[in-house]
């Protein structure tokens, strides 16, 4: 009896309401990669659109299929890492799985990966973007603009940096996956930036092909994620730049509250004490809703677990603003300046707040 033999690449994409797309994604990885080995794995973040069902349909077709499905969990970038560690190919192929990548380059790209000496084959969109018309002249701007700023964090090793369609060694991809930051949709640019010796890098090109079926995911966040990561390896990986959302949005609470503070204490006949607990409660309301839109967006609470989730960032930071009192007065005590002891206190409670409701209010589920 003949044992068969492993693949010799495997094929990450990682979905989410993507169901319509999915068939196409298998039809052209089969196409184009006849003549190899090969697997494709869909990394589902339980889509509620039947995207699963679909890719298990398809699976029970041709076992070279498979999905791997993830519950309570979101992200492209951390649903790629994991579908990478799941393979044992060679090499690992990572494409989106809004059908807008060509399969068909996926044969040229294994091909110059094995050329060598090679570690990362980029499909590169170069100048092309500024033929993709259907891409709208903004999100072109901001593709340029984007990659300027990730070949300067890269040391201009690719010209793509923020392509999301490569070819890598899955030996090099072990290597740097213990550095890797996990968040956020830039995959590449994080496995590029996650140490500092460079990569051995090719490019082919490409152009985007317009989305056929389903919603783009494209929007603010993107940017945003694609930013924080590069602050993060710019700062030595130091901070977190989940904690730095929330310490931000905290900011925008403190002039939340000094503008309902004004308000309200004109309104309430001058009474600082009801105009204050007013202020610092919708100050606390609103940061709530912006780290749910923002911060933990990956594990964003909708329905009864938004409401259940207000009433305990309630009480957690609750207890932060008394943790604020005592840690800065011990500080005070201590012969601080009034302004190291103020800062102390503000600090300790912002990591209590932070480290809490991301145990408990916004828990990986």
């Amino acid at each position: 009896m003949s044992t068969p033999l492993p693949p010799t690449i495997s094929v990450v994409v990682p979905t989410y309401n993507e169901r319509a797309n999915v068939e196409l994604i298998v039809a052209g990885v089969r196409a184009s990669l006849e003549a190899e080995r090969w697997e494709l794995i869909f990394v589902d973040d339980d889509s509620p659109d039947g995207t699963g069902e679909e890719i298990d349909r398809l699976a029970a077709l041709d076992g070279r299929v498979r999905r791997l499905r993830r519950i309570g969990r979101r992200g492209l970038a951390s649903a790629c890492i994991e579908g990478a560690l799941a393979s044992t190919a060679a090499h690992v192929a990572v494409m989106d799985g809004d059908a807008q990548h060509d399969p068909e380059l996926l044969k040229a790209m294994l091909a110059t990966a094995r050329e060598g000496p090679c570690d990362v084959v980029i499909a590169s969109r170069g100048d092309s973007a500024g033929r993709e018309a259907f891409r709208g002249p903004l999100r072109r701007w901001l593709t340029r603009g984007g990659n300027a700023l990730a070949r300067r964090l890269v040391g201009a090793q690719a010209r793509d940096p923020l392509s999301g369609y490569f070819v890598v060694r899955r030996e090099v991809f072990d290597r740097r996956a213990r550095a890797l930051y996990g968040e956020g949709f830039k995959i590449l640019l994080d496995l590029l930036s996650a140490r500092a010796e460079p990569l051995r890098i090719r490019e082919v090109p490409t152009e985007l092909r317009p989305r056929a079926a389903g919603e783009s995911k494209i929007g603010p966040r993107v940017g945003l994620d694609a930013a924080l990561l590069m602050i993060y390896r710019l700062a030595g990986r130091v901070v977190s730049p989940r904690f730095a959302l929330f310490c931000a949005v905290g900011l925008s609470g403190v002039g939340v509250h000094l503008l309902v503070l004004q308000a309200a204490f004109g309104a309430l006949d001058q009474r600082f004490l009801p105009a204050q607990a007013l202020a610092t409660w919708v100050a606390m309301t609103s940061n709530y809703f912006l780290n749910n839109l923002i911060t933990f967006a990956d594990r964003r609470l909708r329905g009864l677990a938004l409401w259940r989730g207000l009433l305990t960032f309630y009480l957690a930071c609750t207890a932060g603003a008394v943790i604020s009192v005592a840690v800065g007065d011990l500080l005070f005590t201590a012969r601080l300046p009034l302004w190291a002891a103020g800062a102390g206190g503000a600090l300790a409670a912002a990591i209590w707040n932070f480290s809490l409701n991301a145990a408990v209010t916004w828990r990986a589920r």
